[in-house]
C-alpha cells in the first residue's frame, strides 16, 4: 500500500523496540503473502512486526515467546492479529489459537473480520469444517481439527485450553487475574507464543503491559536485547531515561512530526486533517496525548519488583569475570565442587541450566544456559556432564522439569546418573539458604542478566512454615533463579561420591 503523494506519512519503525538477537529465519514473508491472498494488504510497519515476531531459531522454536505491539488506536493493529491468525491456521499448523479481548463485543468484531477473510477466499474456505457463532462458542474449525477460539477475558476464561498461540487484544486492560487464567494454557505446548496488542497504558489496568514495557526499556538502556520478548511501541517522547521513571513530558502535541512518530498509519488510514481536528476537539485534557500520541500511564514498578532480595544487595555480590577468577572457578570444577540444576517454566516456554560452585568459602552461582523450549536441554546436559563431571544434577520432581528426569537418567542417551530430587521441605531449605547466603554475603555471581530479570520479578509462595519461589508469576521467567537455588543446595546434598562429601553449603 502507498500513501497519496504530498501527504504526511507515519514513521514505519517503532520508537521503542527490542527483540531477541538469536534467530535463523522468519515466517513473516509467508504470512504477509498469505494475508494478501485472503485480501488483506499490510502496511510496511505491520509487515515488520510479523517479520520479527515470526522469527525462528535453528531448532524451529520461536525466537520471541512474547510479542507486544503498543500503538495508538485506529492504526490497524487488527491487521497484524488477522495475519497472525491466518498464518497459525494455514501455515504453521497450530492446533489451537485463543483470541481474547477485555470485552466479548471486541472479540466478536475480530471474529467477524477473520471469518470474512477466510470465507471470502476459496482456497481457504474449502479447508473450513465449521464456523460456530452462538452464545456458547465462537470459533472456526478446519478439516484438520485446528481451531481458532474467541473469548472474553475473565478469571476463568481460557482454563482447560491448550493453546499454541494466545492473542491478547486490548492489552492495555490486562491484569494478573487474566494472565493467571490464560498463561498456564501453554504449559503442555512444545513451542508456544503469546501476542499482546493494545494502545497506551491507562494506569492500574495496564499491569501486564507495564511489565512488558519496563523489560523493553531495560533492554534499550542496557543495550542487551531481551532474550524472549519482541516489543514494538509507537509513541512520542524519546527521553527513555525519564520514561523509565514514569515521565509525563512528551514531544509537542501540536507538531505534525509528533503525530507521524506515534502513528505509523498516518497518511494511510488516518489523515493529518482528522488528527488536527481531533487535537482541537480534545484540547488539553490529556486524552489526545494518550489516544493519539501513545503517552501512557503505567503502574509503578516499585510495587512488584525486587520484592524478595533487594537490587542493591544483589548487585553488591557481583564479581567480574577476570582471568584469575575464571581460573579459580575452573579449578573448583575440576575438583568436583560443582552442582548443576535444570528448571523449566510452568508453561514450558523456557528452560535454564544453572551451576553452583563452592568457591572462596561460600558459593558462586551462574547461569550456564537459558533458552526457549525444552528440546535442547538433555543434549546440553550431556555436554556439560562430560565437561564438568559435577557431583550431582538436581531437578525438582514437582516442577515442569520433572518430565526430563527419565531422559536425563537414561544410561544410553542421557547422563547415566541418578538425578537428585529434592522434597518439598528441602526446596524450602534451598530457598531459605539462598536468601541467607545473600544476606550474609557468602554468595557471588557474575551479574548474569537472566538472574537480574528473574529476581526483579520473583515472589514468594508459602511452603509449610517456610517459603519457596513462586513459579507462576505472570510474565516473569524465574527458571534461572530456581535452577541456581537448587544447584547451590545440591552442593551439600547427600549423593554417592568417590571423594569425601562436601559440608552442607548452607
Amino acid at each position: 500500500m502507498t500513501a497519496p503523494p504530498d501527504v504526511l506519512r507515519g514513521v514505519q519503525l517503532p520508537r521503542l523496540s527490542t527483540a531477541p538477537a538469536t534467530f535463523l529465519s522468519s515466517s513473516g514473508q509467508e504470512a504477509v503473502e498469505l494475508a494478501a491472498m485472503a485480501g488483506l494488504e499490510l502496511f510496511p510497519w505491520q509487515q515488520h512486526v510479523l517479520d520479527v515476531g515470526l522469527r525462528e531459531r535453528a531448532d524451529g522454536s520461536w525466537a520471541a515467546f512474547e510479542v507486544a505491539v503498543n500503538v495508538p488506536r485506529q492504526n490497524g493493529k487488527g491487521g497484524i492479529i488477522e495475519a497472525r491468525e491466518l498464518a497459525g491456521l494455514f501455515l504453521l499448523d497450530e492446533q489451537l489459537i485463543i483470541h481474547s479481548a477485555h470485552e466479548f463485543k471486541t472479540s466478536k468484531v475480530a471474529f467477524q473480520r477473520i471469518e470474512a477473510l477466510i470465507l471470502g477466499c476459496p482456497d481457504l474456505r474449502k479447508r473450513v469444517l465449521r464456523v460456530r457463532n452462538n452464545t456458547n462458542e465462537t470459533s472456526i474449525t478446519l478439516v484438520t481439527g485446528q481451531v481458532l477460539q474467541f473469548l472474553a477475558r475473565s478469571g476463568g476464561s481460557g482454563r482447560g485450553f491448550t493453546g499454541d498461540c494466545n492473542i491478547m487484544d486490548e492489552a492495555m486492560i490486562l491484569g494478573d487475574d487474566a494472565m493467571g487464567a490464560l498463561m498456564p494454557t501453554m504449559s503442555a505446548v512444545e513451542n508456544p507464543q503469546l501476542y499482546y496488542l493494545g494502545s497506551a497504558g491507562i494506569g492500574g489496568q495496564s499491569v501486564q503491559l507495564g511489565r512488558l514495557r519496563r523489560r523493553a526499556l531495560a533492554a534499550v538502556e542496557s543495550g542487551v536485547p531481551d532474550p524472549s520478548l519482541a516489543y514494538f511501541e509507537w509513541s512520542v517522547d524519546p527521553h527513555l531515561d525519564e520514561c523509565a521513571r514514569g515521565c509525563t513530558d512528551h514531544d509537542d502535541a501540536d507538531d505534525p512530526a509528533s503525530w507521524a512518530t506515534a502513528n505509523p498509519s498516518l497518511g494511510f488510514l488516518i489523515s493529518p486533517e482528522f488528527v488536527r481536528n481531533e487535537r482541537a476537539s480534545l484540547g488539553t485534557s490529556g486524552i489526545f496525548e494518550r489516544e493519539r500520541l501513545g503517552v501512557g500511564d503505567y503502574p509503578s514498578d516499585t510495587a512488584d519488583t525486587w520484592q524478595v532480595i533487594g537490587e542493591d544487595a544483589w548487585r553488591a555480590l557481583a564479581v567480574g569475570e577476570s582471568d584469575s577468577q575464571a581460573g579459580e572457578l575452573a579449578a573448583a570444577r575440576q575438583r568436583g565442587a560443582v552442582a548443576l540444576s535444570i528448571d523449566v517454566t510452568p508453561e514450558r516456554s523456557h528452560a535454564a541450566i544453572s551451576a553452583a560452585i563452592r568457591w572462596r568459602g561460600g558459593v558462586h552461582v551462574t547461569v550456564v544456559d537459558h533458552r526457549p523450549g525444552v528440546a535442547w536441554v538433555v543434549q546440553r546436559a550431556r555436554e556439560l556432564h562430560a565437561k564438568w563431571s559435577p557431583r550431582c544434577w538436581v531437578v525438582d520432581p514437582a516442577s515442569a522439569a520433572a518430565s526430563l528426569i527419565p531422559a536425563l537418567e537414561d544410561e544410553e542417551d542421557g547422563l547415566g546418573v541418578e538425578v537428585v530430587k529434592p522434597k518439598a521441605r528441602e526446596m524450602a531449605a534451598a530457598c531459605g539458604g539462598f536468601y541467607d547466603a545473600v544476606v550474609e554475603q557468602s554468595l557471588t555471581h557474575f551479574d548474569d542478566a537472566p538472574f537480574s530479570s528473574a529476581l526483579a520479578g520473583a515472589q514468594k509462595r508459602p511452603l509449610g512454615d517456610a517459603w519457596a519461589w513462586a513459579r507462576r508469576t505472570p510474565g516473569v521467567d524465574i527458571s534461572p533463579l530456581v535452577a541456581a537455588t537448587e544447584a547451590a543446595w545440591g552442593l551439600g546434598a547427600d549423593v554417592e561420591e568417590t571423594s569425601d562429601p562436601l559440608d552442607n553449603i548452607w
